[in-house]
């Protein structure tokens, strides 16, 4: 016994019936393949029924587009809502945390009771020079960090938008002549002739020297060399008496310190790595020295 094979199709079409609002109309066809029998069912849509139709395929829609944003911004959130630690030797630093942001790569060479010494890898900053005469005054702080952050973002040659990462370094050059290693993203370096702070965002280093040009002037890229920093982590809110009071701290234990000695000419560098609404006994700050071997 032969079974004939049917091609189903459907049409869809509007018409008007004795002068009333349109209706669509929807057509199922089955006609068999030897061509004998056509069989036609038809069923009429008014208008209201079609718009409700679209507005659920346009509801279905938006309802999965707003599920990836959902999901992206999650993600994002995440990030800050579940920071990573850093390997803690003290209480206070035990309670401090960071965002899970990219950061510069290092490797720690040993630890102290006060401060650890560690080897940074090499990266690239963008960087731009603040126009107040502190390294942490707001208003200078805040006009940099805007023109950098638009150049992450997409104010670049190729409008690419590149991800934020962590910390914000803030450097003070100590003497004439000297340029100040800069360490990861954001970094503020001031040049002791000019009273000018410098302020650098740490690039991601998926991009290595393939970076988009800036195009404000104001904002160059620069690499910065591999080198060796002493540091010490504390909470709370920064400010210049507890950075040249850390500072000091730090140098005088560096003093008794039997493999490494400050490299001359150098300068403080304070690494903040959480954002304004982090809690003050969650931020985590860090002073910094670059130093170098004894025996070299």
């Amino acid at each position: 016994m032969l079974i004939p094979l049917c091609n189903p199709s459907l049409s869809l079409h509007s018409a008007s019936i004795h002068g009333k609002p349109n209706k669509t109309i929807v057509s199922i066809t089955n006609s068999a393949s030897s061509g004998n029998r056509i069989s036609t069912q038809r069923r009429t849509i008014s208008a209201f029924e079609a718009r409700i139709s679209l507005i659920f395929a346009l509801a279905s829609q938006s309802t999965s587009l707003s599920q990836r944003l959902v999901a992206d911004f999650a993600t994002d959130t995440a990030k800050y809502l579940f920071p990573k630690r850093f390997e803690s030797q003290t209480l206070e630093e035990a309670l401090m945390t960071v965002p899970d942001l990219e950061t510069i790569k290092f490797k720690v060479l040993s630890r102290r009771d006060r401060y650890e010494i560690r080897e940074i890898e090499p990266y690239f900053v963008a960087e731009a020079t603040m126009p107040g005469k502190n390294g942490f005054d707001f208003s200078g702080a805040s006009q940099s960090f805007n023109v950098l952050a638009e150049y992450l973002f997409g104010k670049n040659t190729t409008k690419e938008k590149m991800e934020m990462t962590t910390p914000v370094f803030t450097s003070k050059n100590q003497s004439d002549g000297v340029k100040m290693d800069m360490t990861t993203p954001v970094l503020t370096t001031k040049t002791g002739d000019q009273d000018k702070w410098k302020m650098s965002f740490v690039m991601p280093s998926k991009y290595g020297s393939n970076l988009p040009l800036p195009k404000d002037s104001s904002v160059t890229i620069k690499e910065v060399a591999r080198k060796i920093v002493a540091v010490v982590a504390f909470s709370g809110f920064v400010n210049d008496e507890e950075v040249k009071r850390r500072e000091l701290k730090l140098r005088e234990a560096l003093k008794t310190d039997g493999q490494f000695k400050i490299k001359e000419g150098t300068s403080v560098e304070i690494a903040q790595y959480n954002p304004p609404f982090a809690l003050p006994f969650q931020r985590r700050n860090e002073v910094a020295l670059e130093v170098e071997w004894k025996n070299q």
